[in-house]
C-alpha cells in the first residue's frame, strides 16, 4: 500500500501517476485572490486517494482554518486505518475542511478539489488501489448536493480532463477521525529532520506526495497562505 518492495519501481509508478495527473487545464473561473473574512466556518468533506496528499494541499489554501483526515462512506462504525486500508468497510480517505466562505467560496472549493488529483482514476490515485482511495465529494444536505453536481457538470462541460470523470456524489453519513499520527502528516515531514523522516513513510512522501503538493502550490500561488 505505502510501504512498496520495491523502490524503484515504486518510484517510476508514482512519477508517472504524477506528470498524468498535470495532464490537464484549469477552471476558467477560479479567483485569482481570496475575499475578506466573515467570520464565520463551513466544512466540506471530499476524497482523492491518500489522504495525506489532499489535507496537504487544502491546508495551505487562504481562509481554510483546519483539515482533519478521516474516513467516510463505509458501514463499519469507528474504523481503523487497518479495517478502510483492507477496502472491505466501503470507507474512502476523506478529510473534512473547514473553512471561511468570504474568504474561500465552497463552489471554488470544489474546483480546486477536481484539479488537484486526478478525477478520472476508477478507485485509485496513482499507486494507491481500491475503493477505500476513490474520487468522491460527501454531502449532507440537499443544497450541497446540487453544488457538487454543478460543479462536477462545470468541470465535465470545460473538458478539463481528456478521461471520463468518475467522481462520485455520496451522502456523508458518520464521518471518523482518523488516527492522530495521520493528522497533519505531510506537514511534519516538510518540518522533520532526516532522522525523524526515517521513521516515517519517507518514500511515499518524497516521490508521490511532495510533487503533488509543488504542482499545488505553483498552480494557486495567488490563493495560498
Amino acid at each position: 500500500m505505502r510501504m512498496p518492495t520495491v523502490l524503484i519501481g515504486f518510484v517510476g509508478l508514482s512519477l508517472f501517476a504524477c506528470a498524468h495527473e498535470q495532464d490537464h487545464k484549469m477552471p476558467t473561473n477560479l479567483p485569482t485572490q481570496p475575499g475578506q473574512s466573515t467570520g464565520k466556518t463551513e466544512k466540506l468533506y471530499v476524497a482523492a486517494g491518500c489522504f495525506w496528499c489532499i489535507e496537504g494541499q487544502m491546508e495551505l489554501l487562504k481562509g481554510v482554518s483546519e483539515v482533519v483526515s478521516g474516513y467516510a462512506g463505509g458501514k463499519t462504525p469507528n474504523p481503523t486505518y487497518e479495517q478502510v486500508s483492507s477496502g472491505t468497510t466501503g470507507h474512502a480517505e476523506v478529510v473534512e475542511v473547514t473553512f471561511d466562505p468570504g474568504v474561500i467560496q465552497k463552489a471554488d472549493l470544489l474546483r480546486i478539489f477536481f484539479v488537484s488529483h486526478d478525477p478520472t482514476q476508477l478507485n485509485r490515485q496513482g499507486p494507491d488501489v481500491g475503493t477505500q482511495y476513490r474520487s468522491a465529494i460527501f454531502y449532507r444536505s440537499d443544497e450541497e448536493k446540487k453544488l457538487a453536481q454543478r460543479i462536477k457538470d462545470e468541470i465535465i462541460s470545460e473538458k478539463l480532463f481528456p478521461g471520463k470523470v468518475v467522481t462520485t456524489i455520496e451522502p456523508l453519513g458518520p464521518f471518523t477521525r482518523a488516527e492522530n499520527y495521520h493528522q497533519n502528516y505531510y506537514a511534519k515531514f516538510e518540518k522533520a529532520s532526516d532522522a525523524e523522516r526515517a521513521k516515517m513513510n519517507a518514500g511515499y512522501c518524497s516521490y508521490v506526495v511532495s510533487p503533488k503538493v509543488a504542482k499545488f502550490r505553483e498552480q494557486f500561488a495567488k490563493l495560498l497562505k
